[in-house]
């Protein structure tokens, strides 16, 4: 219904549009303590495409039992991983944001915002659209900071997004990007970030690309996220001119009892260290900025678990978070996105310029 559409400010003709672009990644608790992660749980668990569960059943089961118990136990995981400054996944998708805006301002030389948002917590895509077109964007690409496209995250990306836009009495022009697992300069990133490790610290026995897993049900009805993983190893593989028994694709994150995509990261890994591997390195490209599932899951309980096996060296390589090659990947990617708008944008900025300069020299209007 009309009544209900968000309030906007009058239009008015002769204003200059601007070019939006959104840089949208999953979100994070407010602070490492239990009050935070109850509110950041709720709305994560309470998320339909996240949690495909009965909803009935799942409200008793996720405010009967998961948010007494989890709050406490999660905060006790990110305050191992917190920074002076705040959540690392923050921290570097506002870093991320700002140097790609840089790069677009200094290659592109148009009016263009550029801001993040998170599904869950703040900035929230609902308010960051609607800040976006308080600027003047009339053209909006929404990126999602997921590689490889699931029904729980740049599914919810796109879902968000739309329901927003559905309250709008004027609706900006949109684009998404939905996944880009075989880009190849995301590729390219991916293995140069690895190389950069390999060259300090050298290379290890096994190379372990470990995604975040999800149900397995969710690959039989549909979901590409399984089958765009396992592209994405691959093409990694290559790059790096890995064999074979060089690498293994696995996934990690397991919630709940069902059975997930498999293998499981943590049974991979220990079955490495019972077998006395002398070092493996684990890289995580699904996520392009350090997280809990990185620094802790990964980075602290999988190198215990390794070693408690009876492994050797375990390395953890640092998500691309700002490595030039990344922030050149997002610019490339979003330029490509944006063509056909940028020279539609330098047309009517020339058109609203030779206007101005007409009605300075007298021109009627």
């Amino acid at each position: 219904m009309l009544q209900n559409m968000l309030p906007e400010p009058a239009y008015r003709h002769g204003s200059i549009d601007k070019i939006g672009v959104l840089l949208v990644n999953l979100g994070t608790p407010d602070a490492p303590d239990a009050k935070s992660l109850r509110v950041y749980l709720k709305q994560f668990l309470s998320e339909p495409r996240i949690i495909e569960f009965p909803r009935w059943l799942w409200w008793f089961i996720l405010h009967g039992i998961i948010l007494t118990i989890r709050p406490a136990k999660s905060a006790e995981k990110y305050a191992q991983i917190w920074l002076p400054e705040g959540s690392p996944l923050k921290i570097h998708t506002e870093r991320q944001t700002e140097q790609v805006a840089a790069l677009l301002k200094e290659q592109l030389g148009i009016p263009l915002v550029v801001e993040y948002a998170m599904i869950i917590g703040t900035p929230s895509i609902a308010e960051q659209l609607q800040h976006m077109k308080a600027q003047g964007c009339s053209r909006i690409l929404v990126l999602s900071l997921f590689p490889q496209y699931a029904a729980s995250s740049s599914g919810c990306v796109l879902e968000s997004v739309f329901t927003e836009l559905s309250k709008m009495r004027n609706i900006p022009d949109i684009r998404t990007v939905k996944h880009y697992h075989d880009h190849p300069d995301y590729i390219a990133a991916l293995a140069q970030n690895i190389r950069d490790y390999w060259g300090k610290y050298g290379k290890p026995n096994k190379l372990i690309i470990s995604f975040h897993g999800v149900p397995r049900k969710t690959l039989e009805k549909g979901d590409p996220y399984y089958c765009e993983c396992q592209k994405t190893g691959r093409l990694l593989a290559t790059a790096l001119a890995l064999t074979d028994d060089q690498y293994q694709i696995c996934f990690q994150s397991r919630f709940g009892f069902s059975k997930w995509l498999s293998p499981y990261t943590a049974e991979v890994i220990k079955e490495l260290g019972q077998q006395q591997t002398k070092r493996i390195d684990v890289v995580c490209p699904g996520f392009v900025a350090d997280c809990l599932e990185t620094l802790e899951e990964i980075a602290i309980e999988g190198k215990e678990i390794f070693i408690g096996a009876g492994g050797g060296e375990f390395h953890y390589i640092p998500s691309l978070n700002e490595h030039p090659e990344w922030i050149k990947t997002l610019g490339n990617i979003i330029q490509t996105h944006l063509s056909g708008w940028m020279e539609q944008q330098a047309l009517e900025e020339e058109s609203t310029q030779s206007r101005a300069r007409a009605l300075a020299l007298g021109a009627e209007k």
